[in-house]
């Protein structure tokens, strides 16, 4: 696994934060660890602008919603 730089860290703690904030309470734990996986996925593969990582977010979070029938 490829060492992520402090940049592209901060930005998908800004990311992983700003979706979170449309679930009830911040997310559950299971919800954040979902997004959070995504976010390191798309890092790794070379997206870690806001932009990007931001995209990469929605698309987890809409995956959740669809699940739980939002």
């Amino acid at each position: 696994m490829p060492e992520l730089s402090e940049r592209t860290k901060a930005n998908m703690d800004v990311v992983l934060e700003q979706t979170c904030r449309q679930l009830p309470h911040g997310g559950d734990h299971d919800s954040r660890r979902f997004i959070a996986e995504r976010l390191i996925e798309a890092a790794q593969a070379g997206h870690s602008t806001l932009g990007e990582l931001g995209i990469v977010a929605r698309r987890a979070l809409a995956e959740i919603l669809a699940k739980r029938g939002e």
